[in-house]
């Protein structure tokens, strides 16, 4: 179409620019709705050509951390009635005592405490201190396959 004729052109200076009565121009209605209403509807085609970036997911997110509860020896220590009591601990023929802490999920054993007896203990992970103080003690770290 010549730029001359172009309707916007032509109805300029008209109360209604070529839509009708000018009562229905108002309102959000008219524009088929506000902002970005109707952009996975009436309005695809205009996203695809003027923002074809808007919609989907971008960049990078970095894996879950997954959350390990810990637990230091000077505790084990303190508490092995408890444990014995509740099954989780249990004396050994040798007269080491067991300590299965897998069935609490995933529990990574730290050095902090004092440690007098020989334990063998099992666990997802040990620091390098608390595996080292076992060791000392007489005991042992095992981490289950």
């Amino acid at each position: 179409m010549a730029h001359k004729h172009r309707k916007i052109r032509k109805k300029r200076g008209s109360r209604t620019c070529g839509r009708g009565s000018h009562k229905k121009a108002r309102g959000a209605g008219n524009r088929g709705g506000r902002g970005m209403a109707g952009t996975h509807k009436g309005k695809w085609t205009w996203v695809i050509k003027y923002a074809p970036d808007h919609f989907g997911r971008r960049g990078f997110k970095p894996p879950a951390r997954r959350e390990m509860l810990t637990v230091n020896l000077g505790e084990i220590e303190e508490s092995i009635e408890r444990l014995m009591a509740s099954g989780i601990a249990r004396e050994l023929e040798d007269g080491r005592i067991e300590v299965d802490l897998t069935g609490m999920g995933e529990v990574k054993v730290l050095g902090t405490g004092r440690l007098t007896r020989a334990l063998v203990v099992k666990a997802a992970e040990f620091s390098e201190r608390a595996a080292e103080k076992l060791a000392r003690a007489g005991g042992e770290a095992v981490v289950p396959e």
